[in-house]
């Protein structure tokens, strides 16, 4: 079964759907490959983009972000994460069993952890907005009621002792999320929304089909893509060779930050043009650049400073988010857009062709910042201080944009 099909039935239809997932035979490399990774991306990604590229407002703060490769690594922690808490949860469930009348089945206690999770990923969608993650985690409960379900159907339980099993399981469901939210630095990745549901709702029992240039046929396609990576994940765990283990696992986590492909990102040689001597009629007063990260993600970035004393400074910054390029091309794919306004600032986060444009305008000629998103991988952003939002957008657009647009593909790895 699909994976939009498969999600729509289980939240739709679980009394139905529970006893169709318990006659089936997927391995622990199909679930997680196949359902937990696509779901989990969408809603690590729309934490990522609420919390970096939207922002949140606080009261006589104005908007607070974390800093783009700042989000990008708690997006990958709490997708890592993920995959542990799901792992510990079906040991969990598998462990009490007996005590509740059931029977030790450690692949249908995956299944049962799995598939009760969907509303919580599904409802990360809200994690665009931030001020809605509250929301996100109410819709969220209505995991509680699907694993309330699936216990009797899978492992075997009296259904009389099923609110006592589901009880246990959902206290320690809770003290994996707060362990897990402390290693992540304090930040709860529980928001959430139910908007992906709208597209599904009303379809019957028919199998749904997208447009594969719609967003979620290209989920879908994802979807697909993720389960053979899961399959090779599966072999090198049945090989029980470690370093082959290992090789798949960052295999698979550079798969999924690069929404099913991989790339290495361009050498800081080749971003350092993009940073010119004079920006926005300023003269350049620093520079730097750097590689890094960890396999499966790894990035670049040019970035300089530029000012001429009298109170104007800008600050840019050029990015090839390399293998972690999927987040983007995600954020691309949900079409995200939005504007605000208060006294002090107006924020607008738009599509323009294939680009993502975010700007902020100060209303009183203070800050301003100018961002794109070239190609799903490449972020070109302009901050300046005295600099208005006409000059930093026209200083970016001088840049030559279609070079570094043209680069998408270049350092695809197979």
């Amino acid at each position: 079964m699909g994976l939009v099909d498969r999600v729509k039935n289980i939240l739709l239809t679980p009394k139905t759907e529970w006893p169709v997932i318990a006659g089936e035979t997927s391995s622990t490399g199909d679930l997680m490959g196949g359902y937990v990774a696509p779901l989990a991306g969408i809603s690590v990604l729309c934490g990522f983009i609420g919390t970096s590229i939207v922002g949140t407002s606080l009261p006589f703060m104005g908007t607070v972000r974390t800093p783009i490769l700042a989000g990008i690594g708690v997006a990958v922690f709490s997708f890592v994460m993920a995959f542990v808490g799901i792992f510990i949860l079906s040991l969990i469930i598998n462990a009490l069993a007996p005590t509740f009348g059931g029977e030790k089945n450690p692949a249908q206690a995956m299944k049962v952890a799995v598939y009760s999770y969907t509303p919580a990923w599904i409802a990360g969608v809200l994690g665009i907005i931030p001020a809605l993650g509250l929301i996100g985690v109410l819709i969220s409960l209505y995991g509680l009621y699907l694993l309330y379900l699936g216990l009797p159907r899978l492992m075997k339980n009296p259904e009389e002792k099923s609110i006592g099993y589901t009880a246990v399981v959902v206290v320690c469901a809770i003290v994996i999320g707060f362990v897990i939210s402390l290693l992540a630095g304090g930040v709860m990745m529980l928001t959430g929304g139910a908007g992906m549901m709208a597209g599904v709702a009303g379809t019957g029992g028919a199998p749904v089909v997208f447009d594969k240039d719609s967003p979620m046929g290209k989920l879908d396609d994802f979807g697909k893509k993720m389960e053979e990576v899961g399959k090779k994940m599966e072999a090198a765990q049945k090989s029980g060779d470690p370093n082959k283990q290992m090789a798949a696992a960052m295999e698979g986590l550079g798969a999924v930050l690069g929404g099913g492909k991989r790339f290495e990102p361009v050498a800081i040689d080749v971003l350092k043009p993009f940073v010119p001597e004079k920006f926005a009629g300023l003269p350049r007063t620093s520079q730097s650049a750097e590689k890094g990260g960890m396999a499966g993600l790894t990035m670049s970035k040019a970035e300089a400073r530029y000012g001429d004393g009298s109170g104007k400074e800008v600050e840019l910054e050029v990015t090839d988010t390399g293998g972690a390029g999927g987040l983007m091309g995600m954020a691309g794919w949900m079409n995200v857009q939005g504007e605000r306004e208060d006294g002090s600032r107006i924020e607008r986060t738009k599509r323009e062709g294939t680009r993502m444009v975010h700007e902020e305008i100060s209303k009183s000629g203070g800050d301003n910042e100018y961002t794109l998103v070239l190609g799903d991988r490449f972020i070109v952003s302009a901050r300046g201080q005295g600099v208005g939002i006409d000059a930093l957008r026209s200083a970016v657009g001088s840049l030559d944009l279609g070079k570094l647009e043209s680069m998408k593909d270049v350092g695809a790895l197979k």
